[in-house]
């Protein structure tokens, strides 16, 4: 998760390097956009404020620069902030952004960019909402709605080595993201969330297409590859961040998590105690958590702990998997 300290860093040291560049001449760029795209995004003007419907719409999506495409910020980071212009807390990757230092009308301020190809997005701020405290405030004109059916879903249930290799299997899941939620600090590391001290729990944030598999089917087999009614327990597992958790994004996922243990209930003797609550906010744990299973399936505890999971997780959901 970016900072306003990173944001500065990047604007005073250099900007990430893009994935790739665009680059095209003032006459080419005026031949593919609207005169006011053209001047807003080419010659660093400004939209008037509240012009936009973009403001007042939170349905999910993904924002694009309306210059190159390239994939700039994700609906679910887009906030009312009240100042008239589109926000964001967190651009989709650290490097789709660039960042300027502008000292235009007797003001500092930083400039954001689209990092492939230097269109004017607007600036950024850090009086935006906790925990990244960012305002990414951006011309609407320079952003294009590109429509999503995938969503997102937030669960734990013990070592998320485990569930992370449990999910990407299955059809209509194209992302599975370890991590970290539920705690009191922010930006925590592993070792801080092994202490049990900030409250985190191990989690993994799936993205999948509704189209393809339910939010139910996915709650299904979450309540069915670990066991529920152990708590702060997975196994030899044990701490509050090993708690079995749902983290819901709306009343809809709400209602479904709790309709789903009522219903999985049935099929055990002892209580389910898995935690339903409002997710607050995903850290993305660090890079050699990510694909553990796959990146160290001969690893002893990929072989003692996860193969038989995945044996018996394949036998029972062998409908649900990817070809």
């Amino acid at each position: 998760m970016l900072k306003w300290i990173d944001v500065v860093k990047f604007a005073s040291v250099g900007n990430p390097v893009p994935d790739t560049r665009v680059e095209k001449t003032e006459a080419e760029w005026k031949t593919i956009l609207s005169p006011e795209a053209f001047s807003i995004t080419r010659l660093k003007g400004t939209e008037r404020a509240h012009s936009s419907d973009m403001c007042s719409f939170f349905e999910p999506g993904i924002y694009a620069c309306v210059c190159c495409g390239t994939l700039l910020f994700d609906g679910d980071e887009k906030f009312e902030s009240g100042t008239g212009w589109p926000s964001f807390t967190q651009p989709v990757k650290e490097n789709a952004i660039a960042y300027h230092k502008d000292s235009t009308f007797g003001m500092v301020r930083i400039e954001a960019l689209c990092n492939t190809c230097d269109a004017h997005l607007g600036h950024v701020f850090p009086d935006g909402p906790k925990p990244s405290g960012l305002r990414y405030c951006m011309n609407a004109v320079a952003l294009q709605k590109v429509e999503s059916r995938e969503k997102k879903l937030t669960l734990g249930g013990g070592c998320f080595w485990c569930t992370e290799a449990v999910f990407t299997l299955l059809k209509g899941v194209s992302k599975v993201e370890s991590g970290y939620s539920g705690g009191k600090i922010d930006n925590p590391t592993y070792r801080e969330i092994c202490s049990g001290m900030t409250g985190h729990a191990e989690v993994i944030e799936i993205t999948y297409n509704p189209d393809e598999i339910t939010v139910e089917d996915l709650l299904r087999i979450h309540l069915s590859t670990h066991n529920p009614t152990t708590l702060n327990r997975q196994g030899a597992d044990t701490g509050t961040q090993y708690r079995s958790i749902i983290f819901y994004r709306s009343e809809e996922e709400k209602v479904a998590a709790q309709n789903i243990i009522a219903e999985m209930q049935e099929v055990y003797d002892a209580p389910i105690v898995t935690e339903v609550k409002a997710l607050e906010q995903f850290y993305k744990a660090e890079d050699y958590h990510q694909d553990y299973y796959s990146n160290n399936a001969e690893a002893g505890y990929c072989q003692a702990v996860i193969d038989p999971k995945l044996q018996k997780f394949k036998q029972l959901f062998k409908d649900k998997l990817k070809a």
